[in-house]
């Protein structure tokens, strides 16, 4: 049975490292799996938009991602193709959060569009085409593999806010 896992929060040098590939013997583990189901349903309890294994305490490039009512797990991700427009958006992270606990959110910009290329759960390579918010989360949690928050690509001089009544 998954099970919550605690999500590590910014100062932590652990979200600063970069993550290593997941090698085929560790895919092929009950441990593994377990540890993807873990993610899935810290993500969903969270009410996350994604989850990067870093943000559990594991170095490894592993991320989870919503895409409409389903999860995609990315194993060993790379963006293989992004657009030369950029859009910019606030984005917040379950592991920058205020003094007070709250995530705290800021403008960032982005590739519009990113193609993906990963391995699924079970290995096989996929490919993702995203734009809009799905393909904000992608670049999201892959910069968290490379040790990358989304507060290091803040324009110098922008502000972070919580957000009012639950708003997203």
């Amino acid at each position: 049975m998954a099970k919550t896992l605690k999500i590590i929060v910014n100062p932590d040098p652990i979200l600063r490292r970069q993550s290593r590939p997941v090698s085929k013997n560790e895919l092929d583990s009950p441990e593994f799996a377990s540890l993807l189901l873990d993610m899935e349903k810290t993500m969903k309890e969270k009410d996350g938009a994604g989850l990067a294994a870093p943000q559990i305490g594991n170095n490894i490039r592993v991320a989870v991602i919503q895409k409409d009512e389903t999860t995609v797990f990315m194993i060993n991700p790379r963006l293989a193709k992004k657009s030369w427009a950029k859009e910019k958006a606030d984005e917040g992270c379950l592991s920058v959060l205020s003094e007070t606990g709250e995530i705290l959110y800021g403008p960032v910009s982005r590739h519009k569009k990113v193609t993906c290329v990963y391995l699924d759960e079970k290995g096989q390579q996929k490919k993702i085409s995203a734009e809009g918010i799905l393909a904000r989360a992608i670049q999201h949690e892959l910069d968290h593999l490379d040790g990358i928050l989304f507060i290091d690509r803040l324009e110098p001089g922008a502000k972070l806010s919580v957000l009012l009544d639950g708003a997203k």
